[in-house]
């Protein structure tokens, strides 16, 4: 009868393999796995409908005194001015990278044509906040990309804004890999146009509203099947860029809705077609006012060679002059404003260029 002996040299990869085993599972688990969706606490509700409460309340008033869209009131952190203004609404889950570009597009503009607000992750150290960003971060809570917390982190730097300052007309959100294409005095003299004024004398809505995503039918159900039925059936279904320009008008809609929030906040089961935040905002407005939207955004992105949803991400190689001009194209009737996404090793870069080239309009 033969005798079976094991040897150390049989037995150390055995036992290495076996040590592994726990690396080897995290490992596959954090990369091919889906995180897991953050959910939402009552006390975080809780603290959003006050706040949109207040700024309703505080809209309404203002509304009511003066007979206008173009309120007229004194806000706590800007001088009390009659001239509309830009609240520009920064959504991070990092360090302001560009915040050295943004300066110097903010340079020699008057506070009375602008406001800055910062939803800044909290369980996320980013360094303190310097310049025109000082002092500019909201009460803010914890985000992940594909879930509800980024509708609500929007929704409530939507209120904060429309709280703060009964001057902020329009509401320009902005990611931390975003850029200005364009000088502040060329977006704010093509947002306030006259000319651009539709029915009842309203500013449009500049925000990306897409009816025929190959996709549309999965990213509906995401959460299941019919679950959005009835407050959303599939033909108003809507997707688009969740970075917008929104008017006040359309921003008083987004922190007053309750019933299609309760439906785009619940869980996906689905988690690879669930873009809540590219969701909610096209499908909302495209339902209560199409007409007052213009179906585009003024944030251009280039989604050639896009890896796990994430559109090209510009490097200091590719960036130059022409680049500039190329993005500026658009097939609309306007140039895009902003862009990203750019890497944060791009900004001096930018910086060499922003006025021989992104400023000079």
């Amino acid at each position: 009868m033969a005798m079976f002996s094991s040897t150390p040299s049989a037995i150390a990869p055995a036992l290495a393999l076996l040590l592994s085993l726990p690396g080897l599972y995290f490992f596959f688990t954090s990369h091919f796995h889906p995180p897991r969706q953050i959910s939402f606490s009552d006390p975080d509700e809780l603290d959003d409908l006050l706040l949109f409460h207040k700024a309703i309340a505080k809209d309404a008033s203002n509304f009511s005194r003066h007979f206008t869209r173009h309120p007229s009131a004194r806000s706590h952190l800007s001088a009390a001015v009659s001239k509309p203004k830009i609240a520009f609404l920064f959504l991070t889950n990092s360090e302001l990278y560009f915040a050295p570009l943004w300066e110097l597009f903010f340079a020699n503009v008057t506070l009375k044509q602008y406001n800055i607000y910062v939803h800044a992750d909290p369980f996320v150290k980013i360094p303190p906040l310097e310049g025109v960003f000082k002092d500019k971060i909201i009460p803010s809570k914890r985000t992940q990309r594909a879930s509800p917390t980024l509708i609500s982190a929007a929704r409530r730097l939507l209120a904060r804004a429309m709280l703060d300052d009964p001057f902020n007309t329009y509401f320009a959100l902005i990611s931390q890999h975003c850029i200005p294409l364009h000088s502040f005095n060329y977006l704010y003299d093509f947002l306030f146009d006259m000319r651009k004024l539709y029915r009842d004398l309203d500013f449009r809505s500049y925000i990306e509203i897409i009816d025929d995503d190959p996709f549309l039918w999965d990213r509906y159900n995401a959460r299941g099947s019919d679950v959005m039925i009835p407050e959303v059936h599939f033909d108003e279904f809507r997707v688009g860029s969740q970075f917008f320009v929104l008017s006040r008008k359309h921003a008083s809609m987004v922190i007053k809705d309750r019933k299609l929030w309760r439906k785009f906040k619940l869980p996906c089961l689905n988690i690879h077609s669930c873009y809540p935040e590219e969701h909610y905002f096209p499908t909302m407005l495209s339902m209560q006012d199409p007409k007052g939207c213009t179906g585009f955004t003024l944030t251009r992105v280039n989604w050639t060679n896009s890896v796990d949803g994430h559109p090209h991400t510009y490097h200091p190689p590719e960036i130059s002059p022409g680049l500039i001009h190329n993005i500026r194209k658009s097939n609309s009737t306007y140039s895009p404003m902003f862009a990203r996404k750019f890497s944060p090793d791009c900004l001096n870069s930018l910086i060499e260029m922003a006025d021989s080239v992104l400023f000079k309009d």
